[in-house]
């Protein structure tokens, strides 16, 4: 009875108060998270060595880990919508220090390849969504900004774990390494017991209506009417008595107001209408791209550290090498979400998202003529730069695509089309290594499908900006 009431009642998203205690609770998850994965490379030699296996081999661990960790992505917005954001969080914590803690007493890379690589991701993947849907129920106005503070712990975990897992490689070993990141990641568990649970205002849950607006078009409009129309239909033959809001829009030409269409949604019982965004076509062409992007964003931080070594430089200069990428990753993380969320700037949040894309590509592009510590230093800072930047806009562009009801699902979805190219293309690279003895195809490789992602995007924005400006057609 009293859920019921506070379900009718709600509250409007605090931006701030208890909100950045679950900003804080999601740095550190993406601390022990995405910070941990990218420190993975860094036993690559270890592992080869013990187990005297090549690079592409070695490199499906790592692929493994980011693979589960997206491909179960849905299963933690699942979760965390079902059940809750905190306990899904807490579980995933304990499965992933499970994980570290068996992958220290392997005596195989296969086994390596179940408990870090399947065991571990899937605790990250209950642990990553949840965390980040949560940031965006308790921000509105700051959201973009919540959204970089958060997602800058990928950063600052990096910076920080990267020398200090290098140094307890030389002082325990490999084994004792990852039982220290097994006690380590264990944290999760008491970030997911300080995930407040929320219940928002039916009318805030879209996010203010009036502050996202974009061009919607033909299509789009005849689709949101379908979508409205069979909405209200289940939500009368329900019995429930919904409250109206408004179809998302669809940002993809920022600035241009367009008219909301009215639906209604029926909370009776978690059904496919919860997924309706897969429907809209600027989700879809995001999709795409997300999936050249994932092909090409994880390799630099797979293949920096062994391509640094390869060059002559030293292994304390090579996790050094990592430890910049964080640095500057926080740095991009945070002025992108500050920046994008000043009003001159909030309507071109995708443009900034295409750019920071674009450029990372550019600089994959160009590793290849860098062969010493110090001219490595400047792709480590751009890389990083535009890595933290894109990072931190991807839950804010995606939820100004969906609306602020459907962002735990839909980041799900996100996170799920990396899947596949997080497996895959690291060992791809590994071969391409194997087969030209150079880092040189692997760079090229990642930077051909960043600029393929952004390419994807400004594409479809032109051809809609031109649309929108074509005079209309006058019948004779």
């Amino acid at each position: 009875m009293v859920d019921v009431k506070q379900r009718s009642s709600g509250v409007s998203p605090p931006d701030g108060g208890w909100g950045w205690v679950i900003v804080g609770c999601c740095f550190m998850v993406t601390v022990c998270t995405r910070a941990v994965t990218r420190c993975i490379s860094i036993f690559f030699m270890e592992f080869q060595a013990h187990f005297g296996a090549d690079y592409s081999e070695t490199a499906w661990i790592h692929s493994l880990l980011d693979c589960t960790t997206m491909l179960c992505a849905p299963v933690g917005s699942l979760f965390g919508t079902r059940w809750s954001c905190r306990g899904t969080v807490m579980l995933g914590g304990l499965i992933s220090s499970c994980g570290l803690l068996l992958s220290s007493f392997t005596s195989s890379l296969e086994l390596l390849y179940v408990f870090m690589g399947v065991l571990t991701g899937l605790g990250f993947a209950l642990c990553y969504t949840p965390a980040i849907a949560m940031v965006g129920c308790y921000f509105r106005r700051r959201k973009a900004l919540a959204y970089g503070v958060a997602m800058s712990g990928s950063g600052i975990g990096t910076f920080v774990l990267a020398p200090a897992v290098q140094l307890l490689i030389e002082l325990y070993t490999w084994r004792g390494a990852l039982l220290v990141l097994s006690a380590f990641v264990a944290n999760l568990c008491v970030c997911g017991a300080l995930l407040r649970p929320i219940t928002l205002r039916e009318e805030e849950a879209e996010e203010g209506g009036g502050d996202r607006r974009g061009p919607v078009s033909s299509q789009d409009a005849e689709l949101a009417v379908k979508l409205s129309n069979e909405s209200e239909g289940g939500c009368s033959s329900s019995g429930a008595s919904p409250s109206p809001s408004s179809l998302p829009s669809l940002p993809l030409l920022p600035g241009n107001p367009a008219p909301q269409v009215a639906r209604r949604r029926c909370f009776s019982s978690w059904s496919s209408k919860e997924h309706r965004f897969l429907l809209l076509p600027d989700f879809l062409l995001l999709a795409v791209s997300f999936l050249f992007l994932a092909s090409g964003c994880s390799l630099p931080f797979v293949y920096l550290v062994p391509y640094a070594l390869h060059a002559g430089v030293s292994h304390q200069h090579a996790a050094f090498l990592m430890s910049i990428l964080g640095v500057i990753d926080i740095v991009g993380n945070i002025t992108s979400g500050w920046l994008t969320d000043h009003r001159c700037l909030k309507p071109y949040r995708l443009t900034c998202y295409i750019v920071s894309v674009a450029m990372e590509g550019l600089c994959c592009l160009f590793i290849p003529l860098l062969r010493s510590f110090p001219i490595l230093v400047p792709f480590a800072v751009l890389y990083g730069y535009f890595d933290g930047a894109y990072v931190a806009l991807i839950p804010v562009v995606t939820s100004d695509v969906v609306g602020a009801q459907y962002l735990s699902s839909a980041l799900g979805v996100v996170y799920f089309l990396h899947a596949i190219p997080y497996l895959v293309s690291p060992p791809i690279a590994g071969w391409l290594v194997d087969i030209t003895g150079s880092y040189t195809a692997t760079f090229l490789l990642s930077g051909a499908a960043q600029l393929a992602s952004a390419l994807i995007l400004s594409t479809v924005a032109g051809i809609r900006r031109c649309c929108l400006h074509r005079p209309p057609a006058h019948k004779e």
